[in-house]
């Protein structure tokens, strides 16, 4: 039995090494010149695109679009200084609400896995896994990626999946393989389930809800199409491993890879497996696991149970977070000034990943303070409202595509768009149902390829993996995901998919 004194020797000893739970300098510097790329094209947009707005009213304490109720504004003078304080100002914007909370998440997984890591309990779960799954690891790739993609197509989680990534890429590591199979099996995984929605609560049910649908209607379609994906993610992540796995230097993280792979080597981790013999470690790894299956219970509730607003998932999520780490930490025996201080020093390494967060959010800031939201969502319907059904269905997805570009959240995009896509579907002969299935597709696959999604930048940045090289690694998979999108969107027109 580890003592005490023998724990805490070995918790010193991690400060030797560096840690995980940071944004790496390469990705922020680029995501930073990316986003100040977007921040001035956006205010660019503002001075080129005509200012008009809808009227909106609160529906069930939501913000709905009234339709027909475009009107053309005198153009907006937006000062070329806001352009570079829109990353503060999103802090008391339309969506402060979300902005703190997801800083909160932030803040909390950060100061958590900070404590986690530092009192080894991930070293030992690494270990733990790889000693179990050594020979079965294809195996286990292919259950990471089901899992992954079946909570965020059923569940609708996505942001509360990212943390993910701090510890899937040492396991890809640590298993032979790379940092981008590492997030293949989450970021590529978690974004395609939530794309290929089969119940999720924050496109399918409030869409279906918008467009008086009955709830979860036409599930068997949607269910055929996230089993395509599903094969279609794991042939490419398993194709990329054994690639890597027969020839590392063929993977475009290799020079990167190298700094850290002698860290989790499989021999240098699997000298780590007596850790999991403490029972303090014991106790902490079995906290931690049954506050992660809470948060699991209460996402799959928040989706099941219409009592129970979806707006407090993630908040409560974040919360469950705060209390696994701390929690751990006092089971290891952790002194609570050691505690305090590891948390903070969390916090501080992500800083950066907050930096990112508010640039990004500031390019719909941007854009909506400047009033052309509105006036782009208008001329889209305009060109939708001419259009035969197949035609209209490409359109809605082109234009959520669009939108995606400028609000991530898809529950905010389905309240702006689908009052007005709806009756213009009835007039154009498109079902209801197929114009839900072609804003679900357009809402999702976009989240890992636009980097004004903050949370692809966070997750890219908790790796050596920078965003060019994530857009080298995906291109072609996302292009076999919009012909699929394409092909699927046919065959909803072809049958009349509804049931209307």
């Amino acid at each position: 039995m580890a003592s005490k004194q023998e724990h805490v020797a070995g918790a010193e000893d991690q400060k030797a090494a560096p840690s995980s739970i940071k944004i790496g300098l390469p990705a922020f510097l680029t995501a930073l010149t990316i986003l100040l790329v977007l921040i001035v094209v956006s205010g660019v947009l503002t001075r080129i695109i005509p200012a008009g707005t809808y009227e909106r009213v609160v529906v069930e304490g939501r913000l709905m679009v009234v339709q027909d109720s475009y009107q053309a504004t005198p153009d907006v003078h937006y000062p070329l200084w806001r352009w570079f304080t829109a990353p503060v100002e999103v802090l008391w914007g339309s969506n402060w609400m979300m902005v703190w909370v997801i800083l909160l998440f932030i803040i909390f997984i950060g100061g958590s896995f900070t404590i986690l890591e530092r009192g080894r309990v991930m070293e030992a779960l690494l270990a733990l896994l790889v000693h179990r799954f050594e020979k079965r690891k294809y195996l286990l790739l292919a259950v990471v990626i089901f899992i992954m993609m079946f909570a965020a197509s059923v569940i609708g989680l996505y942001e509360s999946l990212v943390p993910l990534v701090i510890f899937m890429v040492p396991l890809s590591l640590a298993l032979g393989w790379d940092s981008l199979t590492g997030l293949g099996m989450t970021l590529l995984a978690f974004s395609f389930g939530f794309a290929a929605a089969v119940t999720n609560p924050f496109t399918v049910a409030v869409a279906q809800k918008l467009a008086d649908l009955p709830l979860y209607s036409g599930s068997w379609l949607r269910i055929i199409f996230f089993l395509v994906v599903y094969l279609l993610a794991l042939a490419f992540v398993m194709g990329h491993a054994r690639k890597v796995e027969k020839d590392p230097s063929r993977s475009l993280t290799f020079a990167l890879d190298n700094e850290i792979r002698h860290r989790y080597s499989p021999e240098r981790v699997l000298e780590q497996l007596h850790l999991s013999d403490s029972p303090g470690m014991k106790r902490a790894m079995g906290w931690f696991a049954g506050v992660m299956g809470t948060a699991a219970a209460f996402l799959l509730l928040s989706a099941l149970v219409p009592a129970i607003p979806s707006d407090y998932a993630f908040p409560v999520v974040a919360l469950l977070f705060f209390v696994g780490g701390i929690g751990a930490g006092l089971l290891l025996k952790m002194p609570g000034r050691k505690i305090t201080v590891t948390f903070l020093k969390g916090v501080g390494s992500m800083a950066p990943g907050i930096v990112l967060i508010l640039m990004a959010m500031s390019v719909p800031h941007i854009m909506t303070r400047g009033g052309v939201m509105d006036t782009i969502l208008h001329a889209a319907a305009g060109a939708i409202q001419g259009t035969s059904g197949f035609q209209a269905a490409l359109m809605v997805y082109a234009l959520t595509l669009f939108l995606n570009f400028f609000i991530s959240s898809a529950s905010a995009k389905a309240f702006l768009v689908m009052p007005i896509l709806v009756p213009l579907a009835d007039l154009v002969g498109l079902t209801r149902q197929t114009v839900v299935l072609a804003f679900d597709l357009g809402d999702g696959f976009s989240n890992i390829i636009y980097p004004t999604n903050a949370l692809l930048l966070v997750g890219l940045g908790f790796t050596v993996v920078t965003y060019p090289k994530w857009i080298r690694w995906t291109w072609k998979v996302q292009g076999v995901i919009v012909l699929l999108s394409v092909a699927l969107l046919a065959v909803a027109v072809k049958i009349g998919f509804g049931p209307f």
